[in-house]
Protein backbone atom coordinates (compact mmCIF):
# COMPACT_ATOMS: atom_id res chain seq x y z
CA UNK A 1 0.00 0.00 0.00
CA UNK A 2 1.19 3.52 -0.82
CA UNK A 3 1.79 5.81 2.20
CA UNK A 4 -1.73 7.40 2.65
CA UNK A 5 -2.84 10.89 2.71
CA UNK A 6 -5.31 11.54 6.16
CA UNK A 7 -8.04 14.06 5.94
CA UNK A 8 -8.92 14.38 10.14
CA UNK A 9 -12.35 16.33 10.65
CA UNK A 10 -13.04 16.90 14.31
CA UNK A 11 -14.45 20.40 16.06
CA UNK A 12 -12.16 19.95 19.25
CA UNK A 13 -8.71 20.95 18.46
CA UNK A 14 -6.87 19.28 21.01
CA UNK A 15 -8.10 15.95 19.73
CA UNK A 16 -7.02 16.31 16.45
CA UNK A 17 -3.80 16.48 17.67
CA UNK A 18 -3.48 14.02 19.95
CA UNK A 19 -4.53 12.07 16.88
CA UNK A 20 -2.17 13.18 14.47
CA UNK A 21 0.81 13.43 17.06
CA UNK A 22 -0.06 9.49 17.24
CA UNK A 23 -0.70 8.97 13.36
CA UNK A 24 2.29 11.20 12.42
CA UNK A 25 4.66 8.49 13.87
CA UNK A 26 3.28 5.47 11.53
CA UNK A 27 5.25 4.74 8.62
CA UNK A 28 2.72 3.79 6.60
CA UNK A 29 0.78 7.73 6.72
CA UNK A 30 2.26 10.20 4.84
CA UNK A 31 0.14 13.26 5.85
CA UNK A 32 -2.33 14.66 7.69
CA UNK A 33 -4.73 17.28 7.07
CA UNK A 34 -7.30 19.25 9.62
CA UNK A 35 -10.49 20.33 9.48
CA UNK A 36 -12.46 21.82 12.50
CA UNK A 37 -15.88 21.49 11.11
CA UNK A 38 -17.95 20.42 7.95
CA UNK A 39 -17.13 23.05 5.46
CA UNK A 40 -13.98 22.86 5.71
CA UNK A 41 -13.97 19.28 4.44
CA UNK A 42 -16.23 19.52 2.10
CA UNK A 43 -13.85 22.77 0.76
CA UNK A 44 -10.68 20.52 0.99
CA UNK A 45 -12.00 17.07 -0.80
CA UNK A 46 -13.05 19.39 -3.83
CA UNK A 47 -9.35 20.30 -4.31
CA UNK A 48 -7.56 17.81 -2.89
CA UNK A 49 -7.56 13.63 -2.88
CA UNK A 50 -7.29 11.73 0.65
CA UNK A 51 -6.89 7.93 0.93
CA UNK A 52 -8.95 8.44 4.13
CA UNK A 53 -11.68 10.98 5.40
CA UNK A 54 -12.21 10.66 9.21
CA UNK A 55 -14.91 12.45 10.59
CA UNK A 56 -16.85 12.84 14.03
CA UNK A 57 -20.35 13.22 13.82
CA UNK A 58 -21.44 15.90 16.22
CA UNK A 59 -19.12 18.68 14.93
CA UNK A 60 -21.64 21.66 14.27
CA UNK A 61 -23.71 21.87 10.39
CA UNK A 62 -23.40 20.49 8.62
CA UNK A 63 -22.76 17.06 10.95
CA UNK A 64 -20.56 14.51 9.74
CA UNK A 65 -23.70 12.22 8.30
CA UNK A 66 -24.50 15.16 6.57
CA UNK A 67 -20.68 15.79 5.33
CA UNK A 68 -20.80 11.85 4.39
CA UNK A 69 -24.10 11.99 2.40
CA UNK A 70 -22.53 15.42 0.45
CA UNK A 71 -19.40 13.76 0.04
CA UNK A 72 -20.34 10.37 -1.33
CA UNK A 73 -22.99 11.83 -3.81
CA UNK A 74 -20.12 13.65 -4.79
CA UNK A 75 -17.43 11.32 -5.00
CA UNK A 76 -18.63 7.97 -5.12
CA UNK A 77 -15.50 6.05 -4.11
CA UNK A 78 -14.43 8.56 -1.15
CA UNK A 79 -13.27 6.35 1.91
CA UNK A 80 -14.77 7.24 4.93
CA UNK A 81 -14.44 6.37 8.67
CA UNK A 82 -16.37 7.84 11.56
CA UNK A 83 -14.64 8.55 14.38
CA UNK A 84 -16.85 9.09 17.32
CA UNK A 85 -18.60 9.05 20.68
CA UNK A 86 -21.88 8.73 19.48
CA UNK A 87 -22.43 4.61 19.55
CA UNK A 88 -26.38 4.72 19.12
CA UNK A 89 -27.41 2.31 16.41
CA UNK A 90 -29.27 5.07 15.17
CA UNK A 91 -26.36 6.58 13.95
CA UNK A 92 -24.87 4.02 13.05
CA UNK A 93 -26.89 2.73 10.66
CA UNK A 94 -27.42 6.47 8.83
CA UNK A 95 -23.79 6.97 8.53
CA UNK A 96 -22.96 3.30 6.99
CA UNK A 97 -26.37 3.29 4.51
CA UNK A 98 -24.95 7.04 3.23
CA UNK A 99 -21.68 5.20 2.10
CA UNK A 100 -19.13 5.63 5.26
CA UNK A 101 -17.04 2.78 4.94
CA UNK A 102 -15.90 2.11 9.15
CA UNK A 103 -17.52 2.66 12.19
CA UNK A 104 -14.92 3.35 14.96
CA UNK A 105 -15.56 4.76 18.95
CA UNK A 106 -13.19 7.54 20.18
CA UNK A 107 -12.22 4.78 23.00
CA UNK A 108 -10.20 2.48 20.92
CA UNK A 109 -6.80 2.49 20.73
CA UNK A 110 -3.78 3.60 18.79
CA UNK A 111 -3.38 -0.23 17.44
CA UNK A 112 -6.93 -0.40 16.18
CA UNK A 113 -7.39 2.74 14.96
CA UNK A 114 -4.44 2.19 12.46
CA UNK A 115 -5.93 -0.92 11.59
CA UNK A 116 -9.50 0.66 10.53
CA UNK A 117 -7.70 3.38 8.66
CA UNK A 118 -5.82 0.74 6.73
CA UNK A 119 -8.88 -1.28 5.78
CA UNK A 120 -11.01 1.62 4.93
CA UNK A 121 -8.06 2.67 2.93
CA UNK A 122 -8.19 -0.07 0.52
CA UNK A 123 -12.25 0.03 0.24
CA UNK A 124 -12.98 -3.01 3.00
CA UNK A 125 -15.29 -2.31 5.96
CA UNK A 126 -13.85 -1.70 9.35
CA UNK A 127 -16.37 -1.74 12.62
CA UNK A 128 -14.86 -1.61 15.96
CA UNK A 129 -16.43 -4.68 18.20
CA UNK A 130 -19.24 -2.39 20.02
CA UNK A 131 -20.23 -1.24 16.58
CA UNK A 132 -20.67 -4.71 15.01
CA UNK A 133 -22.43 -6.00 18.27
CA UNK A 134 -25.07 -2.43 18.24
CA UNK A 135 -24.96 -2.82 14.06
CA UNK A 136 -26.34 -6.53 14.42
CA UNK A 137 -28.65 -5.59 17.30
CA UNK A 138 -30.34 -3.02 14.59
CA UNK A 139 -30.13 -5.65 12.00
CA UNK A 140 -32.17 -8.31 13.48
CA UNK A 141 -34.59 -6.27 15.49
CA UNK A 142 -37.67 -6.31 13.06
CA UNK A 143 -38.69 -3.34 14.41
CA UNK A 144 -35.54 -1.39 13.29
CA UNK A 145 -36.53 -2.72 9.86
CA UNK A 146 -37.89 0.50 8.30
CA UNK A 147 -38.32 -1.18 4.97
CA UNK A 148 -37.36 -4.38 3.61
CA UNK A 149 -36.19 -4.40 -0.19
CA UNK A 150 -37.99 -6.46 -2.38
CA UNK A 151 -35.87 -9.77 -3.33
CA UNK A 152 -34.68 -9.31 -6.96
CA UNK A 153 -33.22 -12.68 -8.86
CA UNK A 154 -29.58 -13.50 -8.01
CA UNK A 155 -27.20 -15.80 -9.60
CA UNK A 156 -26.05 -18.90 -7.71
CA UNK A 157 -22.72 -17.16 -8.10
CA UNK A 158 -23.90 -13.61 -6.51
CA UNK A 159 -25.81 -15.83 -3.74
CA UNK A 160 -22.32 -17.42 -2.68
CA UNK A 161 -20.70 -14.30 -2.72
CA UNK A 162 -23.42 -11.90 -0.56
CA UNK A 163 -23.18 -14.74 2.08
CA UNK A 164 -19.75 -14.78 2.09
CA UNK A 165 -19.71 -10.37 2.26
CA UNK A 166 -22.32 -11.35 5.05
CA UNK A 167 -20.16 -13.25 7.06
CA UNK A 168 -17.03 -10.79 6.58
CA UNK A 169 -14.59 -12.22 4.33
CA UNK A 170 -12.71 -9.85 2.34
CA UNK A 171 -12.26 -10.16 -1.50
CA UNK A 172 -8.76 -11.73 -1.30
CA UNK A 173 -10.45 -14.49 1.08
CA UNK A 174 -13.67 -14.91 -1.02
CA UNK A 175 -11.59 -14.96 -3.78
CA UNK A 176 -9.64 -17.92 -2.58
CA UNK A 177 -12.58 -19.64 -1.07
CA UNK A 178 -14.52 -19.57 -4.82
CA UNK A 179 -11.33 -19.93 -6.74
CA UNK A 180 -11.52 -16.97 -8.74
CA UNK A 181 -9.54 -13.72 -9.17
CA UNK A 182 -9.79 -10.59 -6.38
CA UNK A 183 -11.16 -8.54 -9.35
CA UNK A 184 -13.65 -11.05 -10.21
CA UNK A 185 -15.30 -10.78 -6.82
CA UNK A 186 -15.18 -7.24 -6.57
CA UNK A 187 -16.88 -7.09 -10.12
CA UNK A 188 -19.26 -9.39 -8.68
CA UNK A 189 -19.85 -7.51 -5.28
CA UNK A 190 -20.54 -4.15 -7.47
CA UNK A 191 -22.87 -5.85 -9.65
CA UNK A 192 -24.71 -6.82 -6.64
CA UNK A 193 -24.56 -2.97 -5.24
CA UNK A 194 -26.14 -1.69 -8.78
CA UNK A 195 -28.52 -4.52 -9.15
CA UNK A 196 -29.98 -4.01 -5.37
CA UNK A 197 -29.74 -0.80 -5.25
CA UNK A 198 -27.64 -0.76 -2.14
CA UNK A 199 -24.53 1.52 -1.08
CA UNK A 200 -21.98 -0.35 0.73
CA UNK A 201 -21.16 -4.41 2.20
CA UNK A 202 -23.58 -3.17 5.55
CA UNK A 203 -26.83 -2.83 2.87
CA UNK A 204 -25.69 -6.39 1.42
CA UNK A 205 -25.45 -7.92 4.88
CA UNK A 206 -29.30 -6.33 5.70
CA UNK A 207 -30.19 -7.13 2.28
CA UNK A 208 -29.35 -10.87 2.99
CA UNK A 209 -30.75 -11.26 6.85
CA UNK A 210 -34.15 -9.50 5.26
CA UNK A 211 -34.49 -12.01 2.29
CA UNK A 212 -33.64 -15.18 4.05
CA UNK A 213 -30.38 -16.00 2.21
CA UNK A 214 -28.37 -16.73 5.13
CA UNK A 215 -28.01 -19.74 6.81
Amino acid sequence: MDKLHILLADDHKIFREGIKALLSKEKEVESITEASNGNEVLDLVSSNQYDVIILDIDMGTPNGIEVTDKLTQAYPNTNILILSMLGLPEFIMQALELGAKGYLLKNAGKDELLTAIKCVAKGDSYFSREVSVSLMKQIQNPQSQRSKKKAVPLSKREVEILKLISQEYSNQEIAAKLFISNRTVDTHRRNLLEKLGIKNNVGLVKYAINNGLLD
